[in-house]
């Protein structure tokens, strides 16, 4: 087992790798800014190591910074956690080159899944479902793409190949527009991702979000712990998530579970991951892997009782899987919301001081966070300051536990998406179960 491991992130998800590293007895460093000096997990780990001003470009984004950390505690793995390096394969390349072990794929693997064209390519290979789309980048040749989107069948849309979180995206109805959207997505492309090259899709227009989780290890195994879905939505960004997915049926899960798993290993992949596709009329479509743990990975555990940062842990130690596919069993229902420091009307941010900090309780409540009495929400970074996870014997259950915790919650002193989240719940569509992800900027819209 990994004897010490340097978590490269903060908030909820570093709270998450210590505990779970303090359970297989695996000693914890925890780098952190100037800002994030009072974070628990900070206060909890064995060493800490200040690695620059609150900005996180000259932190948490600070490679050199962050290997050097690693180096002066002597540790021999680096977690990525979400967000941030997660999914920046020259960060990986550069820690395995640095002699520590990179939790997650290889640089490789990284790159072939975070170019979207190239990861289409590899799924088709291996037999995963993708949307109807150009099957390659768009060239200059503007008679061909309009060929093309017309043999797609409109609406479009235009995507930047290395884009991501809902950016580099643009929908065409109709064909006039389309040559001028490419040019533009293009140009928008360049700019953010410093890579101008885009695709054409099918655009689905009331599909669901619906992700399957996977794991495999270095020794060619892997398998799927079922799927989740995560179609509530504003922005491209989850708000609330559920496993299982209503509606899916026990041979759709395998089948298209398999596929996933089978692409896993086809393409060497090493760790936890998630293929994330679309699902519209009883298909499903491919749209991307994300390459790393996610913050919705709690609905999983709670439904398979799997600790997923713990299988993390043993297969970057160079364990073979220590679940066979027929093992993973689908126990009740569960549900997480994302608690949010913004505004629940305006989604402004929300920094400050926790005044009073009260959570939930009863059988299959869990909530994942950093918060304290005291606490300071610091401005520069991401809203997000922790989770509330329900399970149930059934998905109804499970509904009536969100509702009871929800009710629950006491943050004082910063504004909260709580009083959202509290109306989406007693929602009629969403009790009923197979909103679309257009659904919630629909109601906020009314």
């Amino acid at each position: 087992m990994i004897e010490k491991v340097l978590i490269a992130n903060r908030g909820e998800i570093a709270l998450r790798i210590l505990r779970a590293c303090r359970e297989l007895g695996i000693r914890t460093v925890a780098v952190y800014s100037t800002a994030d000096r009072d974070l628990k997990h900070v206060r909890l780990a064995d060493e800490a190591v200040c690695i620059g001003p609150p900005k996180s470009m000259d932190s948490y984004l600070n490679v050199p910074a962050i290997i050097s950390a690693a180096e002066v505690t002597d540790s021999v793995a680096i977690h990525p956690g979400y967000g941030f390096l997660s999914e920046n394969a020259d960060f990986a390349e550069r820690v395995t080159s640095s002699g520590f072990k990179f939790i997650g794929p290889s640089p490789e693997v990284i790159r072939i899944m975070g170019d979207k064209v190239a990861a289409i390519r590899q799924m088709k290979e291996a037999g995963v479902p993708c949307v109807p789309g150009s099957d390659g980048p768009l060239g200059e040749d503007g008679d061909e793409n309009l060929r093309m989107a017309r043999q797609i069948g409109y609406p479009v849309i235009i995507k930047a190949s290395g884009g991501g979180g809902g950016r580099g995206m643009r929908v065409v109805h109709s064909e006039g527009a389309l040559l001028n959207s490419i040019a533009l997505t293009k140009s928008e492309a360049a700019a953010a991702f410093n890579n101008d090259i885009v695709y054409m899709e099918k655009f689905l227009e009331h599909p669901r979000h619906v992700e399957f989780q996977v794991l495999s290890d270095q020794h060619g195994n892997a398998i799927h712990l079922c799927e989740r879905d995560c179609s509530m939505q504003r922005r491209h960004q989850k708000v609330i998530e559920e496993a299982p997915a209503p509606g899916i049926t026990p041979e759709m899960r395998a089948k298209i579970g398999e596929r996933c798993a089978e692409a896993c290993r086809s393409i060497g992949y090493e760790g936890a991951g998630t293929f994330e596709f679309l699902y519209e009329d009883g298909e499903f479509f491919f749209i991307e892997m994300n390459t790393r743990i996610q913050v919705e990975h709690p609905v999983t555990e709670m439904i398979t009782g799997i600790d997923i940062i713990k299988e993390q842990l043993y297969i970057a130690s160079g364990e073979p899987l220590r679940i066979k596919q027929e093992e993973v069993k689908i126990n009740g229902h569960a549900f997480e919301c994302r608690i949010n420091a913004e505004d629940p009307k305006t989604f402004m941010p929300s920094p400050g001081t926790i005044k009073q900090y009260h959570t939930p309780g009863g059988p299959g409540v869990r909530v994942d966070s950093h918060l304290y009495n005291g606490y300071t929400v610091p401005p520069h970074y991401d809203s997000m300051i922790g989770k509330l996870i329900v399970h149930g014997e059934t998905r109804e259950t499970a509904l009536a536990r969100m509702c009871g915790a929800l009710s629950e919650v006491v943050i004082d002193g910063i504004k909260t998406n709580i009083p959202l989240h509290r109306d989406i719940v007693q929602d009629s569509a969403f009790r009923a179960g197979g909103t679309d992800i257009h659904y919630l900027e629909e109601k906020l819209r009314r």
